[in-house]
């Protein structure tokens, strides 16, 4: 009979890591200086990128007559006048012209906010006759340069009595005009699941109902992402503007930027520099804020 206590567990085998070679020494330090090298560019890359945006901050702090002389970044005699004699330079101080923007802003958003998702809506969810017609001819429009409907336009708001108001640069929104917008909902509506249409009808909603309370919680994403863009591209509008307000008290802020620039005498560019960065301060905050639903709304889809 064999005593069980006199025999011996074989040890197990330690698996150990084969000897690193000098070639696979090579390939790590190869690999890690690429790295390197691929983080400088990008480093260098980002601020010669915005490098003209911190040259316009540092030009705010400077005298008129010394911004164009000095290329650098380093500042001499700080200059905090250019932000006081900015804000009232125009005639109005400059909270007006940011209250203008603001106002067309607020009204933008809220246009492409609704008619944009019912557009969305009906394309991705309605069945109707040349549905497919009229989905291709508003992502034609897509492709339409602005300067082609500019003439148009301008007769069609001249003769409503609208020039010189802010109903042309709100009213458009409402129409569901940007396509990109009605593009992008539409491939959003279309991740999220038919069953959820079929159990809220089966429930007793229709379309409405549907749209407000199963569609609008779930495009939550798509909707600010419209918000953030249309904020973004409203508030640095110039060329609208320009052409519709023709009274100094309408102005937006991009319009009112201009009249810090004077052909036939001295310009103030260091008001103008100030009153820049101060314009951009809502455009970082509307991004700063966003950023997190303007990566989501993109990347992802309904189905989450």
């Amino acid at each position: 009979m064999t005593d069980l206590r006199t025999k011996t567990v074989p040890e197990e085998r330690v698996v150990r890591p084969a000897a690193e070679t000098p070639a696979h020494n090579r390939l790590v330090m190869l690999g890690r200086g690429r790295s390197l090298l691929m983080d400088a560019l990008l480093i260098l890359a980002s601020l010669v990128i915005i490098y003209p945006l911190l040259w316009m901050l540092v030009s705010s702090f400077r005298p008129t007559d010394v911004i164009f002389r000095s290329p650098g970044l380093w500042v001499n005699d700080l200059v905090l006048t250019n932000y006081t004699q900015g804000w009232h330079a125009l005639g109005n101080p400059f909270g007006h012209y940011l209250m203008n923007s603001a106002l067309v802003v607020i009204g933008a958003v809220a246009g492409n906010l609704l008619s944009c998702s019912l557009a969305a809506y009906a394309f991705a969810r309605l069945r109707f006759r040349l549905k497919t017609l009229w989905f291709s001819i508003m992502l034609v429009t897509i492709m339409l340069p602005i300067h082609v409907v500019v003439v148009p336009q301008y007769i069609l708001f001249n003769q409503l009595g609208w020039v010189n108001t802010f109903i042309p640069l709100v009213l458009p929104k409402f129409m569901a005009t940007d396509a990109f917008f009605v593009f992008l909902m539409v491939q959003f509506i279309r991740g999220i699941p038919r069953e959820l249409d079929e159990a809220a009808r089966i429930d007793g909603c229709g379309h409405w109902r549907i749209f407000a309370r199963v569609m609008l919680p779930l495009m939550g994403p798509a909707l600010a992402t419209t918000a953030i863009f249309t904020f973004i591209w409203t508030w640095s509008d110039f060329f609208t503007s320009l052409i519709y307000l023709t009274s100094p008290e309408k102005y937006t802020v991009p319009v009112a930027l201009r009249g810090f620039l004077d052909s036939t005498s001295g310009s103030n560019w260091g008001a103008m520099f100030a009153m820049s960065i101060v314009s951009l301060v809502p455009i970082f905050l509307a991004f700063l804020f966003g950023q997190k639903f303007l990566v989501k709304g993109i990347a992802t889809t309904g189905g989450k």
